[in-house]
């Protein structure tokens, strides 16, 4: 196993065109891996990339759709024709439907399942068939604090990033074999449009900056191949944790 985070390191974050994803991308570029930020939005991660190129890094715009499996097979099938390699998976995407359980629709509870669980699933799926005939790679699963907790009017999300980390889990288990480590980082309350929408009580000027999540991420990828690391949870320096 080599450390995946080099000069000809190739690595994919979905969700990458906003928010933490884009934060991750902008970092992993400038650490001078190629770059893949891929969306639903074509002119989100296409503004990502070309922050990524105006800083002196290189990035390849793709768009999926992570409620549609083929649409994620293409991705990865893609990746392979035009790169013929995948060194680091980052799950990022994800959305949040939020309000109280007795009056939640089935429709919106499955949807954020599809993206949220079922679509990282599926990434998760795609990148192991790239990554174990090399016996190499890293897959990072952006959870939630709400993977271990949970809050009022977030039943749906937190469900579905308690599954993440069940598939973490089992993923880590199953791909050691493989000389591939798998984690899961579980931020707190970060600065994004999300966090806005569920919790708009929560002060902004203390929270995370998605920043903080990227240079998290970039400490997995340093870390040396005898060392692995299950899951890290990492909260807003503040007297009640969010």
């Amino acid at each position: 196993m080599s450390t995946p985070l080099r000069a000809d390191s190739v690595i994919l974050v979905t969700g990458g065109g906003r928010g933490i994803g884009r934060a991750i991308c902008v970092a992993a570029g400038d650490a001078g891996a190629t770059v893949i930020p891929a969306a639903r939005t074509a002119s989100q991660v296409e503004a990502a990339a070309d922050e990524i190129r105006g800083r002196g890094g290189k990035a390849a715009a793709y768009t999926v759709d992570l409620e549609r499996e083929e649409s994620i097979v293409g991705l990865f099938e893609r990746i392979r024709s035009e790169f013929g390699r995948l060194d680091v998976l980052v799950n990022n995407a994800g959305i949040g439907l939020f309000g109280q359980v007795a009056e939640f629709a089935a429709a919106d509870f499955d949807r954020v399942m599809a993206v949220n669980l079922r679509g990282t699933f599926l990434c998760c799926r795609e990148a192991m068939k790239l990554m174990t005939p090399r016996r190499a790679g890293y897959i990072i699963n952006i959870s939630s604090v709400v993977g271990i907790k949970g809050y009022a009017n977030q039943a749906a999300y937190t469900a579905s990033k308690h599954g993440v980390m069940g598939l973490t889990k089992s993923l880590a288990a199953e791909a050691q074999p493989h000389e591939i480590r798998v984690s899961a980082v579980l931020p707190g309350g970060v600065d994004t449009e999300m966090v806005q929408a569920s919790r708009p009580d929560l002060d902004r000027s203390v929270l995370l900056q998605p920043e903080d999540i990227a240079q998290t991420v970039l400490f997995l990828l340093s870390l040396p191949d005898r060392a692995a690391i299950d899951e890290i949870y990492i909260r807003r320096r503040a007297s009640r944790p969010f």
